[in-house]
């Protein structure tokens, strides 16, 4: 395939899912992702796309809501290591929830060969990989999102989450400013997760480097309020210092 022609290709999927990560597109296009990157360079340089959170996106979108089966190829192998360090908090007999990020995805994989468990989760995929492996889990129940169709929501999600209690809660965000503060880029997710930290003996938050020193549209909380921070960027003293009553690990 010439230059031209992949380009005009990249276009043609950006228009259509307005987002798509540099793996996404090397394997819908058949291209290495080097390539991938020398293309989407020079069209930034042109003014057609912006590279940005690992991807790219048409500077035309008017948002940035990135599918789920997208999001998950975003720094995967990051989120697999922030993924296992989380499942090792987690013993035989304890119960917890798992929002709808690709972050505590993941989780589940690891989580499988720990007995008797309980899990409750707003994902959809997630229901879907609990079920794979036998584990008992709960569905939040609610509407399918219209901003993010991998995970459910709504007041009935929101009633059932109110009905819980869990030990831990595993979640992730989309960006966490300089000062601590979590943001995330879709309204319906956030009372979801706000009623998990709210019902939950233990709160952990799993954040991949590229997320930090950014801001997102919705505020959901601060680090401070979290028990503990994993992460795989190891982060400077004079951040942490100004939650000493957080727990900041970074997964090897």
């Amino acid at each position: 395939m010439y230059k031209c022609e992949r380009e005009q290709e990249i276009l043609l999927v950006l228009k259509e899912c307005h987002y798509a990560t540099v793996d996404f597109l090397a394997q819908r296009l058949h291209i290495s992702a080097s390539s991938i990157r020398r293309d989407l360079k020079q069209m930034e340089a042109h003014g057609l796309v912006k590279r940005s959170y690992g991807g790219v996106e048409l500077l035309t979108s008017a948002s940035r809501v990135i599918p789920f089966s997208m999001r998950s190829h975003e720094n995967p192998l990051e989120k697999k290591r922030i993924a296992k360090r989380a499942a090792a908090l987690v013993k035989s007999g304890d119960s917890l929830f798992l929002d709808g990020s690709t972050s505590s995805f993941y989780m589940i994989d690891y989580l499988a060969s720990i007995k008797n468990i309980t899990v409750a989760t707003n994902s959809i995929d997630s229901i879907r990989r609990l079920a794979d492996y036998d584990l008992r889990a709960y569905s939040t129940g609610g509407a399918v999102s219209g901003e993010n169709r991998a995970v459910l929501s709504g007041s009935f999600a929101e009633d059932t989450l109110r009905g819980l209690h869990m030990d831990f809660v595993f979640l992730s965000a989309q960006a966490v400013s300089s000062e601590g503060e979590i943001y995330d880029c879709y309204e319906s997710e956030i009372p979801i997760r706000r009623r998990m930290l709210a019902n939950a003996d233990k709160r952990v938050f799993l954040v991949d480097g590229s997320k930090f020193h950014s801001r997102s549209l919705f505020y959901l909380d601060s680090l401070g309020t979290m028990d503990y921070v994993i992460s795989d960027t190891a982060l400077d003293k004079a951040f942490t210092d100004r939650f000493p009553k957080t727990v900041f690990i970074t997964a090897q």
